[in-house]
């Protein structure tokens, strides 16, 4: 199914940093990967690429990548 959207945008979000070990550093490119697939082609630019790559740290380093990978399933199948 393809997706179309109007424009590009980009989100803006803080820089977060941290020490993880492989499998969580698999975990989170993991999900990472999900989360840019869900895009429109339009969507996957430099830009939401990193906001998108921001968002799965800061929510690793918070202890709440449950609720973005619940986030990230309701996105799939609303699509």
């Amino acid at each position: 199914m393809r997706r179309e959207c109007d424009n590009e945008r980009s989100l803006l979000l803080d820089a977060s940093s941290g020490v993880y070990d492989p499998e969580d550093l698999a975990m989170l490119g993991h999900l990472f990967d999900q989360a840019i697939t869900c895009l429109p082609t339009c969507m996957r630019t430099r830009e939401n690429r990193a906001a998108i790559a921001r968002l799965v740290l800061q929510r690793a380093a918070r202890d709440e990548l449950g609720s973005l990978a619940n986030l990230m399933l309701a996105l799939v199948s609303a699509g």
